[in-house]
């Protein structure tokens, strides 16, 4: 990519990211299907899958960027699509539903279940900065104790979660009278689209071709998202945590507008909060394939990140618990203060870089 003029590794950059979602569209809408078909969906195994393939592009880049020994392309993806994700419910509360007398998104789908979704996720972020300040030595089969450890707070994380769909020890079933019925898991949503009567042969067979493109696409980004950075002067974490973390995240996008227009307002904000539970468990992934320890390798960028993604995920976790009525420019007072402090954050960000 290198090699290539500057405006034609734009071109291929967006390229790739317009593959992204349009694939990521293709692969919401099949295993919605495939989940309806096979009752995946409200098993432990069907949690793993459907994380899985929403955050395909963020493999593809994390296994391009690992192999190829650019670990700072890789962590800053991650850490930064946890953040950029997060403000994807920004977007989904602004422009989800419209119109006088809506509510805000995190008054509408009020659960206990999306607290501890998202407690997990802040869970997993405290491992990940406790994991950055382990000696670099700690390699034993390929592996370092932060990333075991995150890996078993994500999957302890699933099984709380699929235990409090069933049953919490409290009054009620952990819901309001007037907020939307919550599924615990993913994409419970039943499928509107034509992929409902094509057989399911086909169905796999278009999931599938939308999971390689993804993969492929993903792969393209890293690569040409790193010739982009060094061509503006840009390091890779900043490069990562911003433009490329923002092309990662348009499947949520997409599809999470499409699951409120549904009503379906917890798969909205249950699908953000399990992907980003699941991403740093990639770290695990980038360690296997590296051989080195990741995250003790982490900067001050990726910690400020880390945090940044936290804080961010704390405001919706109290914004569900006190479930604000009012909006304020379109959209609840929560995600006002996310969008303000995500703005604020990547100004720091490039402070805490250039410093």
């Amino acid at each position: 990519m290198n090699s290539l003029p500057f405006w034609l590794v734009v071109v291929v950059f967006v390229a790739a990211a317009a593959v992204v979602w349009v694939a990521g569209i293709q692969l919401s809408k099949t295993t919605d299907v495939l989940d309806a078909r096979w009752h995946i969906g409200s098993a432990f195994g069907g949690l793993i899958i459907l994380a899985v393939a929403t955050n395909l592009p963020e493999i593809a880049i994390t296994v391009s960027a690992a192999a190829a020994g650019n670990l700072g392309v890789a962590v800053g993806n991650i850490l930064g699509g946890i953040a950029l994700q997060t403000v994807v419910l920004v977007v989904l509360d602004a422009f989800g539903r419209r119109g006088r007398g809506v509510k805000p998104l995190t008054y509408r789908a009020a659960s206990l279940v999306l607290v501890l979704e998202g407690l997990v996720v802040v869970a997993v972020l405290a491992a990940v900065v406790a994991g950055s300040q382990l000696p670099e030595g700690l390699v034993a089969l390929r592996l370092t104790p932060d990333v075991v450890l995150i890996t078993a707070l994500w999957i302890a994380g699933l099984l709380l979660v699929q235990r409090a769909g069933r049953h919490l020890p409290w009054s009620g079933s952990g819901t309001v009278d007037d907020a939307s019925p919550h599924t615990p898991g993913h994409r419970r949503s039943k499928p509107q689209h034509p992929h409902k009567s094509r057989p399911t042969w086909l169905v796999v067979t278009i999931f599938l071709v939308a999971a390689a493109a993804t993969l492929g696409a993903g792969v393209v980004l890293e690569r040409a998202g790193d010739a982009i950075a060094e061509d503006i002067g840009l390091s890779g974490v900043l490069f990562g945590a911003t433009f490329l973390a923002l092309a990662t995240s348009l499947p949520e996008i997409s599809t999470g507008l499409q699951a409120i227009r549904q009503g379906d307002d917890n798969l909205a904000m249950s699908d953000i909060f399990g992907g980003n539970a699941f991403l740093p468990v990639l770290f695990l992934v980038a360690t296997v394939i590296s051989g080195q320890a990741v995250l003790p390798r982490a900067g001050a960028t990726d910690i400020y990140l880390t945090a940044l993604a936290a804080l961010l995920t704390l405001v919706y976790v109290v914004g569900l618990i006190f479930r604000p009525s009012r909006r304020v420019l379109g959209m609840g007072v929560d995600s006002l203060t996310v969008l303000v402090l995500y703005a604020v954050g990547v100004a720091g960000l490039f402070a805490v870089a250039s410093g």
